[in-house]
């Protein structure tokens, strides 16, 4: 049982070599079972040597750490089916658009990059070549694109430098 941040009582209905050190666990346990959003919280854990099945009682929880015998094999058929899904959506779409569509595509993809930019911007300052990191652009695709947001009064050039490279902010 866990009550806060605390271990409350415990019990071993098997020895155990140990798997885990509730006494400095507590805390990350409560965290994963009781926090996050309402309705939004687990109700087991599976780890690689054991796992967690949680009941919440007021600001009590009581976990149960169980062996996970058996279950190999089940992980085992769903990481063949994460597989073929993983490789299903790396295989390139075979869409005939026309010259509209294509154009009014990238207009989109731009404007999203353009978005992306200013959040990652916000409230910090980052070089052209950092920002590259981040997008799969050559250096004078991403200049274009912080030369428009700069002309439109969204992100500046800060007053530092890094070597070369220009240092970006929001306004």
């Amino acid at each position: 049982m866990i009550d806060g941040p605390f271990l409350k009582w415990k019990k071993n209905f098997e020895a155990s070599k140990g798997v885990v050190n509730l006494d400095d666990f507590a805390m990350n346990f409560y965290l994963a079972f009781r926090g996050g959003n309402a309705g939004k919280k687990p109700r087991a854990i599976l780890y690689d040597k054991f796992y967690i099945v949680a009941f919440p009682k007021d600001l009590e929880l009581c976990c149960l750490f169980m062996k996970p015998q058996g279950i190999e094999n089940n992980i085992k058929q769903l990481n063949s089916i994460a597989s073929r899904i993983m490789l299903e959506m790396e295989e390139p779409e075979e869409e005939e658009n026309n010259d509209d569509d294509a154009s009014e595509s990238d207009e989109d993809t731009v404007e999203e990059i353009k978005r992306l930019i200013l959040n990652l911007l916000n409230g910090t300052e980052m070089s052209t070549p950092d920002l590259r990191k981040y997008f799969k652009l050559s250096n004078s695709q991403v200049w274009k694109l912080m030369s428009d947001l700069e002309a439109s009064q969204k992100i500046k050039r800060s007053d530092k430098k890094k070597g070369r490279a220009v240092i970006w902010t929001t306004v």
